[in-house]
């Protein structure tokens, strides 16, 4: 464990608790959005809730100068690396667990892929539930939800942005918002980036234009439509690897370096467009009706030079086929896979109240939740282009371009569930839900494969999953709570051609455990959190080094064990906030006795995360900012705990100064991120069969205005 996780890890049990209330600049604060539409339990407050709920705003997206969702893992300790690529989507991991892209995001509540570049200038803010997600999704890991939250409509604002960082990364910003009458409100939202990242050659372009309006119809009625398009063109970066048997020092290379710089390599590209419509009808003081529909299109074309392992491109045949050679060679692959289209339609009946009977006050919602995902791809291109070396200083041709067939996939899922928040009296409260999913999954390949196939699936599943919670209001400020849920959700087999199933769709279960202390006032909050996750895995069984000789199938089951904790103040000018996470993960009842008991691929066993801000009293408007993420080692291989990437420790920098000038609101900030330059392997993802490593970014500077008038 690195040296300043184990001070910082210390400091947690002694910091003061004298503090004034912290701004969402510095620290995540529950209460300033007081309720969450992901936590599935009405107007109920996030402090008295049985659940813990990251919510990540403006504030905080603005001052680390977030462009992707994947920045999160900055904030919060609970929140890691899931194979996060420059230029591709993001992939975050949640005590340990992969959030699964195409089933754990929401859009104002309702399920989205997140298999896209998902543009963040038209969003609010971030809501997060860590862990027991059965309750509020048929179909999710039990690493939670991440709910992205549209920007609505509400007083007149003109806002521009201007945001520049190294090498040359500009972004420009505009956020609209005029009242039209007494009952109708409009809010757009524009940006338009350059983007180049501190990896050499990948530049391209990011944009988006975003329209939401409110129209109240009647008092007790609300009609809500917004619309949004985005496109980003640009070349991903591709990661390294072991060599051989070693793990190289993350010293040996540069962090600029992209081994996907080929002549040949071309951009991904991700368009997408999504449309809303949201209808809430006040049915009486107590009760309401929401009537919420959304499509989301997206269209890609996922491009590549793919370092992977070191084959003989005249047999296909690997020396290494999860890793690069010891010598520092590779095999480079290109994948070409254009056109590929997604479409997830889903919609939302939802009735929400309060009743009672007799002494028990009860919080009510009911509906029921559908949803349709369909993916049309073309034949895709996958084939070994030549030899690549770590050091870039091999250039090889482009393939020969031989085609293998892809795997359209059509989902449906409906899903009725009923959640009641139960007050027994001024102390005890009992929450308890119930959701029954009917899931259909459909397969069919793009093309015949050798035997004339085009291997169709056709699974139908019917799950229930509970979820009950039971909390003690111990004091005004503070609460007790236990909770336990199962959760379910589907993994895919690879569509390659060595895997005998390839397309097939496994459905996995999960079994959440949280205990959980709460403590709030207006000079600190701090919370607790014990938990116990158990989740059935899967594994590549056979030789797996040939065509048809390997089978994605359940193989036991993974556990991961942990407490949280958090603690957020603020005293004087000085704001804090702090938050450390400690998981034991271990595999279980896997078929391969050598597996069994040993610690996951790419989960840390110690995070933490501190942040600092100091308000100058002699230049009101301007704050010195500071933040320290730092973890602990993670190994690299399936089963095998004695190849690792050590730890780390990276600080970022930065300021904050508003003042008034020119009849506007002005805001700068500046950011130094990795401000040491720090050198080290930030994640290893063990993804499509093959170990990866990814270098943290080095030092990087960014400069940003914004004007409101």
């Amino acid at each position: 464990m690195p040296l300043a996780v184990r001070c910082l890890l210390a400091a947690a049990c002694s910091l003061p608790a004298a503090a004034l209330h912290a701004q969402e600049s510095v620290v995540i604060v529950g209460r300033s959005v007081g309720s969450s539409a992901v936590a599935g339990f009405g107007d109920v407050a996030l402090a008295r809730s049985p659940l813990q709920i990251g919510v990540f705003g403006n504030g905080v997206i603005a001052d680390l100068g977030l462009a992707q969702i994947g920045g999160l893992t900055r904030v919060d300790a609970s929140v890691g690396e899931a194979y996060n690529a420059e230029g591709y989507w993001s992939s975050l991991a949640v005590r340990g667990f992969a959030l699964d892209n195409r089933y754990n995001l929401r859009r104002d509540g309702l399920p989205i892929s997140g298999e896209t570049a998902i543009a963040l200038a038209n969003k609010e803010r971030f809501e997060l539930i860590k862990g027991t997600s059965g309750i509020q999704a048929g179909t999710s890991s039990p690493a939670g939800l991440l709910n992205l939250v549209v920007k609505r409509p509400g007083s007149d604002r003109r806002v521009v942005s201007v945001e520049a960082r190294q090498p040359g990364n500009v972004a420009l910003g505009l956020d609209l918002g005029q009242r039209l009458t007494d009952d109708i409100a409009l809010r757009v939202n524009a940006s338009h980036e350059r983007l180049d990242s501190m990896a050499r050659n990948t530049r391209g372009t990011r944009s988006m234009l975003a329209v939401a309006a409110d129209w109240r119809v009647a008092p007790a009625s609300l009609l809500q439509v917004e619309f949004e398009t985005s496109h980003q063109r640009q070349p991903s970066v591709a990661g390294y690897s072991l060599l051989g048997d070693r793990v190289p020092s993350a010293r040996e290379i540069d962090p600029r370096r992209n081994l996907n710089d080929q002549p040949w390599r071309q951009p991904i590209v991700f368009d997408g467009d999504t449309a809303s419509v949201r209808w809430q009808q006040q049915l009486n003081p107590d009760w309401r009706l929401t009537l919420h529909a959304m499509r989301q299109r997206l269209v890609t074309d996922d491009r590549t030079a793919f370092p992977y392992g070191d084959y003989d491109p005249a047999t296909y045949t690997c020396t290494y086929c999860d890793r690069f050679a010891a010598d520092g060679t590779f095999s480079y692959w290109e994948y070409i896979s254009d056109n590929e289209r997604r479409t997830t339609d889903a919609w939302q009946a939802l009735v929400s109240g309060r009743a009672a009977t007799g002494p028990v006050q009860h919080g009510l919602e009911a509906g029921v939740l559908g949803s349709r995902h369909k993916a049309r791809f073309e034949d895709q291109v996958f084939d070994i282009a030549g030899t690549g070396h770590v050091d870039g200083s091999l250039v090889t041709p482009r393939s020969a371009g031989f085609l293998d067939a892809n795997t359209n996939r059509d989902e449906r899922s409906t899903e009725w569930f009923a959640r009641d928040a139960m007050s027994l009296g001024d102390t005890w409260q009992l929450w308890a839900g119930l959701r029954t999913t009917r899931l259909e999954r459909r397969t069919l390949r793009t093309s015949v494969d050798g035997d004339g196939s085009l291997r169709p699936t056709d699974v139908t599943r019917t799950e229930t999953t509970p979820w009950l919670a039971v909390a003690a209001q111990l004091t005004p400020k503070t609460l007790v709570y236990a909770s336990w849920g199962h959760g379910l959700e589907t993994d895919v087999a690879p569509n390659r051609a060595r895997y005998l199933n390839a397309g097939e769709s496994i459905a996995l279960t999960s079994r959440q455990l949280e205990l959980g202390l709460k403590h709030g006032t207006e000079a600190v909050e701090a919370s607790l959190t014990l938990f116990a996750i158990g989740r059935d895995r899967t594994a590549d069984l056979g030789a797996c080094n040939d065509p048809l000789t390997c089978t994605r199938a359940l193989d036991g089951t993974q556990h991961h064990r942990g407490v949280e904790a958090s603690w957020i103040g603020r005293t004087g000018n000085f704001g804090w906030s702090l938050s450390t996470m400690l998981l034991d993960a271990e595999r279980r009842g896997s078929a391969t006795a050598a597996v069994n008991g040993t610690r996951p691929e790419n989960v840390p066993a110690a995070t933490l995360r501190a942040a600092a801000e100091w308000r100058t009293p002699s230049l009101p408007g301007l704050a010195l900012l500071a933040r320290l993420s730092a973890e602990s080692d993670r190994t690299i291989l399936p089963g095998d705990e004695s190849v690792r990437i050590a730890g780390w420790s990276v600080f970022d920098l930065g300021a904050r100064w508003r003042h008034e000038a020119f009849g506007g609101a002005w805001t700068w900030r500046l950011g130094i991120d990795n401000a040491t330059n720090r050198r080290a392997w930030k994640e290893a993802p063990y993804q499509f069969g093959h170990a990866y490593l990814y270098p943290l970014a080095p030092r990087t500077w960014r400069l940003g205005v914004q004007v409101a008038v």
